[in-house]
This record gives C-alpha cells, structure tokens and sequence, in this order.
C-alpha cells in the first residue's frame, strides 16, 4: 500500500508555532483523510527547520460508493408520463439514461432521483488537492509574509519534497512571482552535514535525515535530551530537574540535540536559589544542577545547555554560554544587594506609581483593599488577635516586591523575593511565607497555601480583583480573561474546600461590593448578582471536573435557578461540596435507588401546592381531621419522626441521616400512593387536595435539605 510524504522546509521556526504545529497536523489530517474515504497510519514530525507527515497504509484510491443524486421535482420532469426537457437535462447532467431516473416522495413533495455509482479517484489526485489546505490551513501566532505574494506563513518556505512511495507528487506553492515546486531534495543539519539530502521513498524520510544529523521525531528528541541532561548531571556529581516547559522549549530549537556543560563562580551561589533558576530556566534555556540530597535544593555552580551545534566544538558554545550567564547572575546579584539595603516596608510608597488598573487605581490602593478584606474574613472565622495581627502585616507587605529591582527586573520572582526580603528585614517567618504564599495556586494543579495567612490574603487578594474588575463592567466573555478572573474564583473555591474554611463567600461578596459601589458609584445589587453567578459557574465546573460528580447531582445540589440554593451554596461552600460527594457516593453505591422513586414522584406533585420549601414540620401545616385513610396517618407520623434527623443533618452535615430518614419514609410513601390505602393526591375537594400536596411537601422538604431530586435523572 502507498506511502506519501510531505516535508515543508523553512526558516527557522518559533519553537511555539512548531508545538503547536504538530498538535494541529496530527488532529487535522487524518480528519481530512477520512473526509475524502482515505485511511493510512499518520505520523507527524518536526523540527525548527521542517514540518513532515509521512502517511503509510494509504489504498491506491478512494473506494467506489454509491451516491443518490437529487433532481428536479417530479411534476417538472414529468408531463402526461413523458419524460421533459427538466428531466432529460439532468439525466445528461448525471451521465445516466432517461430510464435510470426514479421517483419517490419527500417532505417537500416528490422529485427525480438518480442512484449513482461513483469511482474512487486516485489517491495521487487527491493528495495534491489536500496539501496546500494543510499547509496554509496552520494557524499560529504573528504569521508572516514574504516575497512579493500574500501567503502567510510563520517563516519563509524554502523548499517542499513530496513523495507518493518513490515518485515525486507534482506540487506547486505559488507566493507572487515565487514559486516552490515539490522535490525528494530535502536538507540536513546546517553545521553537521549542509549538503542537500535525497530521499528515495517516502518511508526512508527518517533514516535518511537522521543520516544528516536531523532527528525528525520530536518524541524522540525529548527522550535523548532527557538522558543525556541526566547523564551529565550524575557525571557532575548532582542531578538536574526537567521543567516540562523548558523541555519542550529546547526540543523544538534544536536538531541534533547535544548536551553542553557550563560553570560559573562559586560566589554566585550566595544568590537565593530561586534567582539563580530563574536566570537559567526562563531567561537562558539552562537546566539548573543540585547539589544530590539537599534539603532546600542547593547547586552547584554548573549548568547544562542543549546545543543544536557541532558537539566536538562544545568548549566554545560552553565559554559563550558562561559569559552570558555570569553576566546576568552578575545584574541578579547587584539587584538583590541593592533591595537588601533597605526593609521591605520602605517600598510601600513606590507602589503608588505602579497602576493596578486605570480606573482603579494604584497598587497600593488596591493593598489597602486588600488589607480590609482580609480583616472582614479573619472576622468572619472568629481568629485569635495574634494571628490576626500576623494577616494584616503580611496584607500590607504583600505587594511590596514589586517596586524591587529584582523583581522589576525579573517580574516571575514576585512573592518569592517578597518572602526574602521580608525575612531580612526580620518580619515574622509565618508573614514572609505569605507574601509568598498568597500567590498560590498560580494554575491548574499547583500546589496550594500552606499557611492559615497565606490563605487569607490569597483570598483577599483575589475577592478584590474579582469584584472590581466586575465593578468595571469587564467581565469575562467566551475564551477572553485577560485578569484571569476564573482562576481566581477557582482558586478561592480550591482554597476554601482543602482547609475546610467556614466563611460566608454571600456576606463577604455583598461586604466588598457594597464598598465598591459607594466609592464608585456603581449599582451593587447588579454587581453582587453578578459575581454570585459567576460563583456558581464556578463551583459548577469545579464540581464536575475536579470531583468527578455527574452533572445532574451538580444540578440538584446548586439548585436549577433557585434563589434558595444560591444563597446556601454561598453562604458555605464545604455544605455544597459534602452534599455533592455524598450524593455521587450513594449514586454509586445504589441507595439512591432506594430513595429516588418515592422522593422525586413527591418532588412533582409537592410542585402543585403552596408548602413553603423551608418547612419540616407537620404538625405546623398538615390537619389530622381531614385524614380520610390510614396511610395518610402512616406517612404524617414518619415525617413526625424524622424531623430530629433531618435536623441535626443539617447542623452536623451528616447526610447520612437525612437519607436513612428518607428510607424509612419511603414505604409510607409508596403505601400513600399505590398500597391498598393508596390516596388520591389531588382530591375535589380543595382542603384535603392541600393537606395531601403538603404532606408530600414536607417529603420533598426533607429532601431538599440533601439536594433538589427533581433534577437527578434516573439511573444516569
């Protein structure tokens, strides 16, 4: 079966465009196979100077198929049972005889059909057609033109092999008075082999560029720049860390991988660690060595750097490289003596010339708000003045390293020179570990605060972003958050959930918009309104994604447009997470079966009466005197004895004893509706209709305090 092969040479590309590159060709062609009835094992490669796919188990052609054609309606191609002009015009079109014409009916009438059987087309034919949509079809960042044409592309192309087995596919990509005719003429590594690489086959692509020092597979990229890092660390006596973006950085720049060894002054090493690293990784593309069983990652004064270069002529790439780095570590140095000199409460002023946002303000504004906010929430957890203290001064610090010239200079160590400077400057350890600290969760997966301060102000800092970024009117729309607002709410929901925080997420977001709204003169009801659902979206998400809890569970414990559900959920957000995972617990292990009948089937006809959905209590709302059958007896006495339970669930949110309540409901229930005292539910007379919907009113009831059941869909 054919193998095809497209390589499209280029300049070097970004290494982000390549990633990105790869990601879309491996989703994209097979889809655009398929389309076209083709199917073959694709495989995509790349390298900063090429994009490749090499396509093996490709047929010869497409497979024949059959194809109903439409025609004209029947009474337009047909008179008096006569074939028409109509008629005979399609049936030339179609390349088929009168009498291979059909009528059937449709919605719209009947109309002329045509079965049709169709021959695959070549799949040389096709390939040609289909290579130009991929190849400018890749979407990416800052795409360019060049020449005199108006192709855009990430970097110029410079040269397109293209293969059917061992024949050239005639291809043509034409960029005004350019033009880039397809080749078997590929080319190797600029340094290690610059002459031009002639692939025989499509299938001998890998072999023959690898031949030329290009590993095309960047899997296999990653794995030699893996051991080889490794290698030369363990040589060096320590061992290095693979930051998975660095890793993916240096894949996508180089070749031919080759492992350089630097070093730098040993009294560089005085730096925190944290510089040092940062200098490397982000700013340098190094990997960082450690020192082997240190306890707060201590380094030696080595780096490794992935060189695309000649690896005999490592010693001059590895001179080049230190003098790069024992400049910058240099800079590092000046930077951080410079903000020893003064404590870290000196900077405080400077971040009234550092705008948060244009209409609100200055940084240290917004510290002060936050400083606030993080009083309102240690009073709402009722803390110890000592630790109360210990929030407000790591509150007013917390932005302080901002004005520093490290972290001017390096805007990634923000919080992290902060926690230095504020150990230096002799603060309390707890404080300095939330200026840190407060930054936490940076992202999906990080880790979060460790200290009851750090969590704190995270939380003070974030509710002061989210609410006057809505206060603004920016809220954000579709994939645009340009103030990360949803991993800021996310966060407040992760932070409170892991440490168990009972605080009142409903009364500190109407406390912060209501302050909001006086100073700028906003509508703080709307502004509340707004946040509260953006909330709950929130908590949706977090719910569904992250706790692995079905979607209608979800559904029934925030509540379906429920005033009721929103403030609770709110008002504690463990109550809604504990009722969530309780309720995929009993989903899972079947007792919800047990209750799910009786309690939805009195969710419904509950709908039809006028019970207050807080009620538990019978004796308040059901009349004995219209009790007309012993069943009604029977399941007003249930709910008699379950009220203690439904109760204390509520206050110890312990629902396993609200829903061994329900399941001793349950055949009261059922006897209610359909035992041989079964009532009728709605009666003619209109008092004992009532009492009966309030019966089934007060079911439901103690079964909202769990979650509504009229949105669990049966056996999901």
């Amino acid at each position: 079966m054919p193998g095809f092969l497209l390589e499209v040479g280029t300049e070097e590309l970004p290494a982000s465009f390549l990633s990105d590159a790869l990601v879309q060709w491996q989703e994209r062609i097979p889809q655009s196979l398929e389309a076209n009835s083709l199917k073959g094992d694709v495989q995509v490669y790349g390298t900063p100077r090429r994009l490749a796919v090499l396509i093996t188990g490709l047929p010869s052609q497409q497979p024949d198929r059959e194809e109903e054609i439409k025609g004209p309606p029947a009474q337009a191609a047909f008179k008096d049972g006569q074939p028409t002009a109509a008629a005979a015009g399609f049936a030339k079109k179609q390349g088929v005889e009168l009498d291979a014409l059909s009528v059937r009916p449709t919605d719209k009438g009947e109309f002329v059909f045509v079965q049709k059987r169709i021959s695959g087309r070549p799949v040389a034919e096709i390939l040609t057609e289909l290579v130009p949509q991929w190849i400018w079809g890749l979407e990416g960042k800052r795409l360019m033109r060049w020449g005199n044409g108006d192709a855009r592309f990430s970097r110029p192309i410079r040269w397109l092999v293209a293969l059917l087995d061992e024949t050239v596919l005639p291809l043509e990509l034409v960029n005004g008075s350019k033009t880039i005719q397809s080749d078997r003429i590929s080319q190797g590594h600029r340094v290690l082999h610059p002459e031009p690489v002639t692939i025989a086959q499509a299938t001998d692509y890998v072999t023959a560029l690898k031949s030329a020092f290009v590993t095309v597979d960047p899997e296999e990229r990653v794995n030699l720049i893996k051991e080889q890092v490794n290698a030369v660390a363990e040589n060096l006596g320590g061992y290095t860390v693979i930051y998975p973006d660095l890793l993916a950085e240096v894949t996508n720049l180089v070749e031919y991988p080759s492992a350089v060894v630097g070093k730098f002054e040993p009294e560089f090493l005085e730096l925190p660690t944290e510089v040092i690293t940062e200098v490397m990784v982000t700013h340098q593309r190094y990997f960082p060595v450690f020192k082997p069983g240190s306890f707060e990652q201590e380094l030696l004064p080595n780096f490794i750097t992935i060189s695309n270069g000649d690896p005999k002529k490592s010693d001059i790439v590895a001179v080049g490289n230190e003098r790069v780095i024992r400049a910058r570590l240099a800079d590092g140095r000046f930077f951080y003596e410079a903000d020893l000199t003064k404590p870290i409460e000196s900077f405080l002023p400077q971040l009234e010339k550092v705008t948060f946002q244009e209409e609100l303000g200055s940084v240290r504004a917004k510290v002060d708000r936050i400083v606030k906010i993080a009083e309102q929430i240690s009073s709402q957890l009722e803390l110890a003045e000592s630790q109360s203290q210990r929030i407000q001064r790591a509150a007013l610090l917390c932005k302080a390293d901002l004005v520093t010239q490290m972290v001017y200079e390096f805007p990634e160590l923000q919080g992290i020179m902060g926690e230095k400077y504020a150990l230096a400057s002799g603060e309390d350890t707890e404080v300095a570990k939330a200026i840190y600290q407060h930054y936490l969760p940076k992202g999906a997966g990080d880790v979060l605060p460790e200290t009851l301060t750090g969590k704190i102000v995270g939380l003070a800092d974030r509710l002061d972003t989210l609410v006057s970024i809505f206060g603004l009117g920016l809220i954000p729309s579709g994939s645009s958050d340009p103030f990360a607002l949803r991993r800021a709410a996310n966060a407040v929901v992760k932070i409170v959930w892991f440490d168990n925080l009972p605080i009142n997420l409903d009364n500190l977001l109407a406390q912060i918009a209501t302050d909001f709204a006086a100073k700028y003169h906003k509508d703080q009801a709307l502004l509340t309104t707004a946040l509260q659902e953006f909330f709950l979206q929130r908590i949706r998400t977090l719910l569904q994604e992250e706790k692995q809890i079905d979607y209608d569970l979800v559904n029934a414990v925030l509540g379906e447009n429920d005033p009721e559900y929103t403030e609770r959920t709110l008002k504690d957000l463990l109550d809604v997470r504990d009722r969530a995972l309780y309720l995929q617990q009993i989903r899972n292990d079947s007792t919800l079966d047990n209750i799910y009948e009786t309690v939805n089937r009195s969710t419904r006809l509950a709908a039809q009466g006028d019970l207050d959905t807080k009620q538990l209590e019978p004796t308040t709302v059901v009349r004995q005197e219209l009790f007309q059958k012993p069943s009604e007896d029977a399941l007003y006495n249930a709910l008699i004895e379950s009220v203690p339970q439904t109760q204390a669930a509520q206050q110890t949110r312990n629902y396993q004893l609200l829903v061994a309540a329900l399941t001793k409901i349950a055949p009261a229930v059922s006897n209610f509706f359909d035992g041989p005292d079964s009532v009728l539910v709605m009666d003619s007379d209109p008092e004992i209709k009532r009492n009966r919907l309030h019966l089934l009113g007060l079911v439901r009831n103690h079964a909202r305090v769990l979650a509504d059941f009229g949105a669990i869909v049966k056996n999901l």
